[in-house]
């Protein structure tokens, strides 16, 4: 999140650990722009966040021409801060999965050729009883899966056409910011032939009133990625760890 008041940090961290492939998570709802109020004042409140309703962002860079021209700006502006920082693009997504958004999508690849951008997280996961409480849950999953898939497969059609790099498969989509250990174990013997993304929210810490309020416990999920368990089970099930490049 290159607008974030943690980015020094992030890039300095990065700069400690040159084999990590580094991404840009565009932020174009509930967080700060990149531009000033004054040159995206439909995106934007004067302190320079945006909406926190994805909805309601959503239909106004639908239907506002204005606020598209502005969106567009901020997009470049975000590649552009990204390009700064001197790392190798690895790929692209948005916060709260905001390029499941035709216009957004359409965006960013248009904008991601100059860029360099050659993969892009295709945000749908498809429902494992390994990792549902109940069968109402799992079907609320399943239906969840097979409506996102009217966007989704739009997007790895223009990904193709466009010659970008995409997951084959996303975990992490339905239980963010609970990827604890006995999640992450459920999982990984379901990974199939093929690319697969499993996000988490890593923290040391869980200080943040509003991650608790959401049930967001980036803690554990940090625990779950260094766990013995989990490297064991990657051995196991013979999986290759990597970027979107390599």
């Amino acid at each position: 999140m290159i607008t974030e008041s943690a980015v020094e940090h992030a890039i300095k961290s990065v700069r400690n650990h040159p084999k990590l492939n580094v991404g840009l998570h565009l932020v174009l709802s509930n967080g700060k722009a990149k531009l000033p109020h004054s040159e995206i004042p439909k995106l934007i409140n004067k302190n320079g966040e945006f909406q926190t309703n994805e909805f309601y962002c959503g239909i106004k860079y639908f239907f506002d021409i204005k606020a598209r021209i502005q969106l567009k700006k901020e997009i470049k502006a975000q590649f552009e801060a990204f390009k700064e920082t001197g790392f190798k693009l690895d790929h692209v997504n948005t916060h709260n999965h905001m390029h499941l958004h035709p216009t957004i999508f359409n965006l960013i690849i248009e904008i991601g050729r100059d860029y360099n951008l050659t993969a892009i997280r295709i945000p749908n996961e498809p429902p494992l009883e390994s990792i549902t409480n109940n069968k109402k849950e799992f079907i609320i999953r399943y239906l969840k899966w097979l409506f996102f898939m009217l966007f989704t497969l739009s997007m790895k059609r223009k990904c193709k056409k466009n010659n970008i790099r995409f997951n084959d498969i996303i975990f992490g989509f339905n239980d963010t910011g609970r990827m604890n250990i006995e999640k992450l174990v459920r999982i990984i013997p379901y990974i199939r032939n093929g690319v697969t993304e499993i996000y988490t929210h890593p923290s040391t810490e869980n200080n943040d009133d509003s991650l608790k309020k959401n049930n967001y416990y980036f803690k554990e999920e940090f625990n779950a990625l260094i766990n013995a368990r989990t490297k064991r089970v990657i051995e196991k099930f013979d999986i290759k760890l990597s970027g979107f490049n390599e």
